[in-house]
This record gives C-alpha cells, sequence and structure tokens, in this order.
C-alpha cells in the first residue's frame, strides 16, 4: 500500500500494470523478484525485463540507485512494475522487508561502481544495502554485468567478481565495440527462470556433503596435506542449497569462503572428519551423502608432542600408516543414503578404471573421477560422471559451479527413481 498526493490510499495490486502477469507463461508464478538498476546507459533495458519477468508469472519490485535516475526515472519503473520504485531506504527498512519477503535479487545492469561496493561490503546505496542484505540471509542473486571493455578486464574488477562467485551467479557481458554489453532481456529471462527451476530441484531433500583437505600432524606445527582448496565441495555445497535442499557441509582446510545459508561443521584432520561424518549419520537421516573432501590418505604413525628441532643435523624418519577410508563406512551407518563418491587421478594412469573399481568397493551410486592435474586450486576442473549401471559421462574442462548443477541434477535423478521405484 502507498499513498497518492491526495493522500487517499491506493492498492498498488489492482495497478494495471499487472494485468499483463502471466500473459506469456508461467513459470515464475508467485515469485517475487527485486529488480535492482545501477547507473549504466542500459539501464533502460531493465523496464523490458521487469515486463517479461511479469510475463512470465513474476512480481517485480524496483530499487535504483540514485545515479541510476540520471538514466531512467522512478515513475517510469514504478509504472512498468505496478510497484513502488525504491530509490532512498526510509524508516520503513525496505531493504529488510523486501528481501525477507523476495525469492530472488537481480541487478540489471550492475556497474563496476556497484560491483566494488557488493564486493567490499559498502552499504551507502540502496542497491548495494539491498545486495548485502541478501547475501547476509543467502537469497539467490544474480548480476548482470556492464561497463567499457577495459574496465572488465580491470584485474581489480577481476577480483571483485571472484569474491563475490561463491555466493552470486554472474551473468556475463556480451564484449562488443569495445564495450561489455550488459546481457540482452530475454537471455536474462532464460537465465532467471533457469535459476527459479534449480531452487526446487531438490526442496525438501536432506543433503551431506564435505569439503576442503584434511592435515596430519608431524608435530604441533608441521603437517602432511594435499593442495584441494575446497572450491568444488563448497560450490556443491551452495548449489544444492540453492536447489531447495537442506544442507550440511563438513569442511576442513578450504581456500574459499563456506557459503552462506548451509550447516556448517568444521574439521580438520582425517579422524576428525570421520568422526563428524559417522555422528552425522547416526544422528540424522540423510537423502544423498556427496563425499568431496581430500581426506588425508596417510598420516605419521607418531606426532611428536613438541616441535622437532629442525637445528638438529640428524635426519627425520617420517613413518606413515593409512587413514580410515570414510566412503567405506557410510553405506554401513546409512544404507537408504545416495552416495556420491570422488575420485582424484591422472587422466593417463587409467582415472575411469580406477574410478569404477573403487565405486563398486564403497557400495556408491555415483562416482565423479576428476583429472587431478587439471583441476587442483583452480575454478574448472575435467570430469567423469560414472553411474551405477556402468554409463559413463564425460565433461570436459568445466566451471567447477557448473559441474556441481550437473551433478546435483544427476543425485535428483537418482533419488526421484528410488522414490518411484519404492
Amino acid at each position: 500500500m502507498i499513498m497518492s498526493d491526495n493522500i487517499m490510499p491506493y492498492d498498488d495490486s489492482k495497478h494495471t500494470s499487472k494485468d499483463i502477469i502471466g500473459s506469456y507463461g508461467n513459470e515464475l508464478k508467485g515469485k517475487k523478484i527485486i529488480l535492482c538498476v545501477t547507473a549504466s546507459v542500459a539501464a533502460y533495458k531493465a523496464i523490458d525485463l521487469a515486463r517479461l519477468l511479469m510475463r512470465h508469472g513474476a512480481q517485480v519490485y524496483p530499487v535504483m540507485s540514485r545515479k541510476a535516475l540520471r538514466f531512467v526515472t522512478k515513475d517510469m519503473l514504478s509504472w512498468a512494475t505496478g510497484n513502488e520504485c525504491v530509490v532512498d531506504l526510509t524508516w520503513r527498512l525496505e531493504h529488510i522487508h523486501l528481501v525477507k519477503e523476495c525469492d530472488m535479487v537481480v541487478i540489471y545492469p550492475c556497474t563496476a561502481n556497484t560491483l566494488a561496493r557488493i564486493a567490499n561490503g559498502i552499504e551507502d546505496s540502496s542497491v548495494s544495502t539491498i545486495a548485502s542484505v541478501a547475501l547476509g540471509l543467502g537469497k539467490p542473486m544474480i548480476i548482470a554485468l556492464a561497463m567499457h571493455e577495459p574496465m572488465y578486464d580491470n584485474p581489480v574488477v577481476k577480483r571483485n567478481i571472484g569474491i563475490l562467485e561463491p555466493y552470486i551467479e554472474f551473468v556475463k557481458p556480451r564484449l562488443e565495440e569495445g564495450k561489455a554489453k550488459v546481457a540482452e532481456p530475454e537471455y536474462m529471462l532464460r537465465r532467471i527462470i533457469d535459476m527459479v527451476n534449480r531452487s526446487s530441484i531438490l526442496k525438501g531433500k536432506s543433503i551431506l556433503v564435505t569439503a576442503g583437505a584434511t592435515v596430519e600432524y608431524i608435530d604441533p606445527i608441521r603437517v602432511v596435506t594435499n593442495l584441494a582448496s575446497g572450491r568444488f565441495g563448497t560450490a556443491i555445497a551452495r548449489e544444492a542449497m540453492l536447489m531447495g535442499a537442506d544442507v550440511t557441509l563438513i569442511y576442513a582446510n578450504i581456500k574459499v569462503e563456506p557459503p552462506k545459508g548451509v550447516r556448517l561443521i568444521k574439521v580438520n584432520t582425517s579422524k576428525e572428519m570421520f568422526d563428524a561424518v559417522m555422528n552425522e549419520l547416526k544422528s540424522k537421516s540423510y537423502h544423498a551423502v556427496i563425499m568431496n573432501a581430500a581426506v588425508s590418505d596417510f598420516r605419521p604413525s607418531i606426532a611428536s608432542n613438541t616441535k622437532i628441532d629442525s637445528r638438529s643435523n640428524d635426519k627425520i624418519t617420517l613413518v606413515l600408516e593409512p587413514t580410515e577410508k570414510i566412503v567405506d563406512h557410510v553405506k554401513r551407518i546409512s544404507p537408504n543414503s545416495m552416495l556420491v563418491v570422488f575420485k582424484a587421478d591422472s587422466v593417463n594412469q587409467g582415472l575411469v578404471e580406477k574410478a569404477i573399481k573403487r565405486m563398486r568397493e564403497c557400495d556408491a551410486d555415483l562416482m565423479i573421477a576428476n583429472d587431478a592435474l587439471s583441476s587442483i586450486d583452480l575454478d574448472s576442473c575435467e570430469l567423469f560422471i560414472i553411474k551405477k549401471s556402468g554409463d559413463v559421462k564425460h565433461l570436459g574442462l568445466i566451471d567447477k559451479t557448473l559441474a556441481a548443477r550437473i551433478i546435483l541434477r544427476e543425485v535428483a535423478e537418482g533419488l526421484n527413481k528410488n522414490r518411484n521405484d519404492s
């Protein structure tokens, strides 16, 4: 409810612009989308995007930065959506109420300036504040960038994108005529519908994910470990959460921030990882268990309680013993859980054959075999998805977030099949 100039109450639910809602389809029916507009010359395209979203069933709530008013007016976006456009935040706490009730935040177009503010937690405009609240609440957010191409290639801009990529989906600009042009409204619509569809694919499912690299102590200072970054496991946990799942992430020594909106359990050693996984499986029923963590295969058989003196001229002999294979215990404790395991090796050293053998040993339902040399501490990986039926799907070098979505779709398909068979 907003107030007109003559102080008579006005019911914006009856605004004539809303007559178009659902006129093209109902893919977004019932969804409340905050559309944020920043000071780009492409801001006028936000009007077309707003109308497209509405025609496919969404309610759209516009928010503009003050500088964006140089390119489109507040009244234009209010008319286009049938909802009052927010420019300045007031005592009504629009940034809290809007985000709490929304299903998604879209920033279209997003300038390098706004990107920097969001990445660095600067809340000095309605848009950056809305984004901050959305990040804090774990709301799905999609950002479409627009700027001159040299600005897009700026390493600081790339860094800001990297900071936010674990939490926000980016739509890359079109590089044309020396500019990084914002994606067209029709393309944005497809991306938004895809994101909304993903938000329900695992709804009502409980998923346990492990990620990161465990460490094994030689002494209180020195450890044996591996180079896993945890990027893949955290991407899986975040995407599962965005697909509607209730996610628990057990992680060790990751090089990225853990995702918001999931239950977190931090561990350090392989023994702590083992205990945490076993405790979860014994105390809660999980529909799927995704074992992505790079758990140390060996640990020192004897660890020193004090730091070993490096000034000693004596050679140090390190005796290693194998650690417990956690994946071998999952089905014993939780036989009804869908088990997804990972095998990292070199493609040139029989990766797929080794993965199939390991899959049978631990009774896994899905095996993800990834080429370790192409994925360590990188944002992309080369992998094979191996089903219990023996089907093998080869994904070339692929972004880990996209790979996570593909794997989770396989998980959803497997869970649905099990439900239909039971």
